[in-house]
């Protein structure tokens, strides 16, 4: 587990994915609370985007993310529910090669304790080369609530992803 405020090594990109807030008409506040909140574990910030919540768009700044940026960490917010204009887990199962079901569906069943709504979260998580990519509902709340069940694995997931041999029984 990461020890908070020590450097984890793992760098970590935050992408908004919002048609009113890549035009300026609404505060990305979800956006900012994840790098205020994976900074505090140690993750090192490298990008940060918000971008209209358009499948293309997404692919695009995804693969960038990944496959020329190297970043080891991205996590989106936004797109994840079940609107016409929500295409992030479309774009996601363009982009990942393996998912990580366990992650999303530990982040709906802790959301579900709170809102039945949980259940129109479509959300995924999975890797692409040596990242892993996490997608958070657009809501401050619950981009919050979200972030906050995957915290303590992120590090291992990452040592993991990496090609560690280190046990993952182990707490």
């Amino acid at each position: 587990m990461t020890t908070h405020g020590v450097d984890s090594g793992f760098s970590f990109a935050v992408l908004t994915l919002s048609d009113k807030g890549s035009r300026g008409e609404r505060e990305d506040t979800s956006g900012e609370y994840i790098q205020k909140r994976l900074a505090e574990e140690g993750f090192v910030l490298k990008s940060y985007a918000v971008v209209p919540d358009k499948q293309d768009v997404i692919i695009k700044n995804l693969i960038d993310l990944v496959d020329v940026q190297k970043i080891s960490l991205i996590v989106t917010t936004g797109g994840t529910g079940v609107s016409p204009s929500d295409v992030t887990p479309e774009a996601m199962s363009k982009v990942i090669e393996k998912e990580v079901v366990g992650m999303a569906e530990a982040m709906r069943a802790a959301s579900l304790l709170k809102t039945s709504r949980a259940m129109l979260s479509r959300g995924k998580v999975g890797i692409r080369g040596e990242s892993l990519i996490v997608n958070l509902p657009g809501s401050l709340k619950a981009a919050r609530e979200n972030l906050e069940v995957v915290v303590p694995v992120l590090q291992h997931a990452l040592e993991k992803i990496g090609g560690s041999t280190s046990d993952c029984g182990v707490n």
